[in-house]
């Protein structure tokens, strides 16, 4: 196979399920503000002093910086989107409004310069086959346009049903879809043989989620799903390299080329789109939502208020 080498049945059943009790969960923390609460506060807590120094230590296949620093920022995301949605007016407050946007951009830059700094990695590392080359760098640059373009987040509002989501309007398809293919290409890049879950199966958890379930909300559907892939991760860190339901990356320097040209391409897009959304509507991204007069922005709004 291109990407990976072959994929068997029991594989691709694993997978399935690994999909499907990513939504559920969140799904299920999505409308219970005290099971959010036990799920990414309480269990974390209780992970990090009894089971992740065991299971995550040094010399295990997560024993490294980035892995660690992944979890506990999707947690940090996640718990700051519940004080957004649970304390009263909080939304309101100008400066808070700016925490999504501020924690998205890190979780992206984090990544940026993991990139960067695989670029001269040629061998293994952490447990891990890592094959530096000019994809790190060309995706390491979708990644700075995917922050670019960033947009909106003034108009961020709680919706007014029972489940009271985060919605972020401006953050439409287009732009889903190029965090998307850089993410996956991130992954790919390294730490290609668990990319498989980290990167496809996890993307497509939220992206299910923001497209056929609660639309509008990708952000905290993404943080909830990365933050609960995060802490299996570390609690089960051989599941996703050298179990028998791992996946393997094809290690295909071609392949590798690829998703980072298509990861760069799908960027500069969307920031072409932006730009000229806001020539055309004279809009300032620090201030306005370059999206408002879209069809699919506005019946997020409709949906949601």
């Amino acid at each position: 196979m291109f990407f990976f080498e072959k994929i068997p049945w029991y594989t691709g059943l694993m997978a399935l399920l690994v999909l499907a009790l990513l939504i559920l969960v969140n799904e299920i923390t999505r409308r219970s503000k005290y099971c959010s609460i036990a799920v990414y506060i309480i269990m974390p807590i209780v992970l990090t002093i009894a089971v992740w120094p065991k299971t995550a230590g040094v010399d295990s296949p997560s024993g490294y910086w980035f892995a660690w620093t992944k979890t506990y920022s999707a947690l940090a995301g996640v718990i700051g989107f519940m004080a957004l949605r649970y304390i009263e007016d909080l939304d309101k407050n100008r400066f808070m409004i700016m925490f999504p946007p501020l924690i998205l951009a890190i979780n992206i830059l984090e990544a940026v310069y993991r990139d960067f700094q695989c670029f001269n990695i040629h061998g293994v590392e952490n447990g891990l086959l890592i094959i530096g080359g000019p994809w790190n760098i060309i995706n390491g640059i979708a990644g700075i346009l995917n922050i670019l373009t960033i947009s909106g987040w003034c108009g961020i509002f709680i919706s007014n049903d029972k489940s009271r989501d985060m919605i972020w309007p401006d953050q439409l398809w287009f732009w889903i879809m190029a965090y998307n293919i850089w993410n996956f290409s991130y992954t790919y890049n390294c730490i290609s043989d668990r990319s498989f879950y980290a990167g496809l199966i996890l993307l497509i958890s939220s992206t299910i989620s923001t497209f056929f379930i609660k639309k509008g909300a990708w952000l905290q559907h993404r943080a909830q799903c990365l933050a609960l892939y995060a802490m299996f991760a570390l609690t089960v860190p051989t599941f996703a390299e050298s179990s028998r339901f791992a996946v393997k990356s094809s290690h295909n320097p071609s392949a590798l080329l690829l998703l980072s040209i298509l990861s760069l391409g799908a960027n500069i897009g969307v920031f072409i789109y932006k730009i000229k959304c806001k020539k055309k509507y004279k809009l300032n991204s620090l201030k306005d939502e370059i999206y408002i007069n879209s069809e699919k922005y506005k019946e997020i709004v409709t949906e949601n208020h």
